[in-house]
């Protein structure tokens, strides 16, 4: 432990001082500077931080130089402020963070250059193309919290759920698998991009199925298990979903996993009274019911639900599992009376031909982003998912629900995102660089809807994604930290003292002889 901490600490050191040496460019290298030949050429940069929105609170967008050199020059600048100076013999461009935050803050709504400057082996220095991006106007929500995970199938050893300060590099645990001896952790959830309310699900063979639910800075274990879960906007209940899902595995394709809902339905979970309820609309035997998600009003809450194609709810995989896909509906809510009203279809998978996932709307009402794939209900698995915009507003006013395929999808899977308090950030989860690990990643929403090329999560060293063999999934945009401690999480799975709460309504039953606590379903990303 020692040896590790050491090296971790060397490290830093060792980019704090590429950092300070960089920053302070000698005269006499400026001096040469303005002998060079530019070329029509951009410069190859990785991560790709070219062309896009930056919040003007990110930490640095420190990236390595793809372009063959002995010595590098990077001038950060925009309209105002001085310029930063990244001078190095590697091609990590590690950008200080004081003089970046001054340059950000100095000039939002402006655009923010990079001049690339590479020498070779004849001393010769070369001016690449300037790469440009914008600053953008609105801060990002200074909190990403998300769980990593190593990329798994069948079997897990460690995770955890942790939160990253996105204005610098600073990573803090929120709780992981050390603290209770292997509980697995998932679907963390917030209520209104807040963390003084929040739930977290959580399974074990040990310790049974339960949820860790904080209000007001409290925690406590409740005695029913979320899985998908949405927060009502007043705080006062939690909506979530009662899964029955099962994994197998393909022998020859891309992906080889495949995550199924045998069964499922929704039921909600009443803060001040301490009760599960459901409703004959949410908790059909015939359909499988998923993914909450409460418009900002609280006035409807959103769901996908497709048919079930088979009679046998035990069998894995199930008859025609590949033809299951999932329609957008709702279902109107009164807070005061606890009373439901009419389902209605926002979108058909008739006509979308697709299966309808992941609905998120934005604090203001305005925007609905999903999820489309081929088929099924864990879009993370499939490299046909990509993300999709309704404006609600034009549908309040024409009675349509038209849909737009956003262009910043790849060809590999778009999934778990979220919005940002202010409505104009994105976070979401993408495997388009790497194939197998899915990473975060950020993107500018304009009022008109327009979503703008992502940038990902930024790391300190910029080569941190080249050996990351974990996956970053399920990131949730939020304003602050989480203020209880792993220990009093750890402490609350591993004590017997829980909230009894009953699950009104009967579904499939687990196999026997699953181990107690796991069924009804297993380990996903």
């Amino acid at each position: 432990m020692k040896k590790h901490c050491f090296y971790i600490s060397a490290f830093a050191a060792i980019l704090l001082l590429s950092a300070l040496l960089s920053y302070s460019l000698p005269t006499r290298q400026l001096r040469v500077m303005d002998e060079y030949v530019s070329v029509d050429k951009a410069p190859r940069i990785r991560p790709d931080y070219t062309e896009t929105f930056i919040p003007p609170n990110i930490a640095p967008l420190n990236f390595l130089v793809k372009e063959p050199a002995t010595q590098y020059l990077v001038k950060i600048y925009s309209t105002t402020g001085d310029t930063i100076n990244v001078f190095t013999k590697t091609p990590a461009i590690i950008i200080p963070i004081r003089p970046w935050k001054k340059l950000l803050t100095a000039n939002r709504v402006g655009k923010l250059y990079f001049d690339v400057y590479a020498r070779n082996k004849t001393n010769q220095w070369t001016r690449l193309k300037t790469i440009t991006n914008t600053i953008a106007n609105e801060n990002i929500d200074p909190y990403l919290a998300y769980r990593k995970i190593r990329s798994v199938h069948s079997s897990w050893k460690r995770m955890g759920i942790y939160q990253r300060n996105l204005q610098n590099f600073d990573e803090s645990l929120v709780l992981n698998s050390r603290f209770h001896g292997g509980v697995c952790l998932n679907c963390h959830a917030f209520a209104n991009n807040r963390t003084d309310k929040m739930a977290i699900g959580f399974r074990s063979s040990k310790y049974g199925s339960s949820a860790l639910l904080v209000e007001g800075g409290t925690a406590k274990k409740l005695g029913t298990k979320f899985t998908y879960t949405a927060w009502h906007p007043s705080g006062r209940l939690v909506a979530y979903s009662y899964n029955k899902v099962n994994q197998f595995f393909h022998t020859a394709r891309s992906e080889v996993r495949e995550v199924v809902d045998l069964d499922s339905l929704l039921a909600y979970y009443l803060c001040d009274s301490q009760t599960v309820k459901t409703s004959p609309n949410l908790s059909k035997k015939d359909r499988l019911e998923t993914y909450p998600a409460w418009s900002p009003d609280g006035r409807y809450l959103y769901f996908c639900s497709a048919p079930i194609l088979w009679s046998d709810r035990d069998k894995v995989p199930p008859q025609h599992y590949d033809e299951v896909k999932y329609d957008l509906l709702r279902i109107s809510y009164e807070l005061e009376k606890d009373q439901w009203g009419d389902l209605e279809t926002v979108l058909s998978s008739e006509d979308t031909g697709l299966s309808i996932l992941e609905p998120r709307i934005s604090p203001d009402g305005r925007w609905l982003l999903c999820c489309m794939s081929d088929y099924g209900s864990f879009p993370v698995y499939y490299q046909s998912s990509d993300l999709y915009i309704i404006d609600l507003k034009s549908a309040e006013q024409t009675g349509r629900f038209n849909y737009r395929r956003l262009d910043i999808n790849s060809d590999k899977s778009e999934s778990w995102h979220s919005w940002s308090s202010n409505n104009r950030w994105i976070a979401f989860s993408s495997k388009r660089d790497y194939g197998l690990f899915t990473r975060s990643y950020f993107s500018y929403v304009d009022e008109q809807g327009k979503v703008h090329k992502p940038l990902i999560l930024p790391q300190k060293d910029p080569a941190f994604y080249d050996s990351c063999i974990k996956t970053y999934s399920v990131p949730e945009l939020v304003t602050e930290l989480v203020k209880v401690r792993p220990e009093t999480f750890g402490r609350l799975i591993r004590s017997p003292r829980k909230i009894a709460v009953d699950l009104p309504v009967t579904m499939a039953t687990p196999r026997p002889e699953a181990p107690p606590g796991y069924g009804p379903y297993q380990e996903r990303e």
